[in-house]
């Protein structure tokens, strides 16, 4: 789509609008954002558009429209399928050698299964290897109220960290602001970069890498923003 717009604003609500016209999501919803500081955010990005519109340029705004359309209308289920990473975390499995592998793994994840057993009363089952253990119900459960107690636009945020990193729990703990984006993104790396310090970096690997990187500095953008 080519750019037929000059002004951008935030109007009442804080609903974004070209030229005092509201735009509106794919669902043909006015894009509303809860917060001064994302609505400042997604109307940057819409400024920034060049000739044509390029909806890979505007995570924000891609994740605004999600939380409207595919969240809001039905939080709950959506804060379930959320949820069902709890039993089967990354930070549960962990290599039973090489012991260094296995001790960087510590240090990266104890803290953060650490954060969540006081912060949830909870208690995690952790396993050495890959073969699924199941997790205790009541795990399960509180970890579920968790998510569950988000907004819409919190939980379109938190959405892309967990399915990038493979951790509800260090999503989570980021959201809570127990940790830091660096620090988690840290975390859903040791073994990727364990294999790379030890037989080199495949450019190709490395180039989706730098992708997935693009999408979660981008929630971790909106969630902050969200929030705020």
């Amino acid at each position: 789509m080519k750019r037929f717009w000059t002004e951008v604003g935030v109007e009442k609500n804080r609903v974004i609008t070209l030229d005092g016209r509201p735009v509106r999501t794919p669902g043909r919803v006015a894009l509303a954002l809860p917060t001064d500081a994302l609505a400042s955010a997604v109307a940057e990005e819409w400024r920034a558009v060049g000739e044509t519109l390029d909806p890979r340029t505007m995570p924000l705004t891609g994740l605004a429209n999600a939380a409207i359309d595919r969240v809001a209308p039905d939080p709950a289920a959506f804060a379930a399928g959320l949820a069902r990473y709890a039993d089967s975390d990354l930070l549960y499995y962990r290599a039973g050698e090489p012991a260094p592998l296995a001790e960087r793994q510590a240090a990266a994840w104890d803290p953060l299964l650490d954060w969540a057993r006081g912060r949830y009363d909870v208690h995690f089952e952790r396993a050495t290897g890959v073969m699924y253990r199941p997790q205790p119900a009541a795990t399960l459960a509180r970890l579920g109220e968790a998510v569950a107690a988000l907004p819409p636009f919190l939980l379109a945020g938190l959405s892309p960290i967990v399915t990038l990193t493979g951790s509800l729990v260090a999503a989570l703990a980021l959201a809570e602001g127990a940790t830091s984006a660096v620090s988690v993104w840290a975390a859903a790396h040791v073994d990727e970069e364990w294999q790379a310090e030890r037989w080199g970096r495949d450019a190709e690997a490395e180039a989706m890498r730098e992708g997935r990187r693009r999408e979660f500095d981008a929630a971790v953008r909106f969630l902050a923003a969200a929030r705020d």
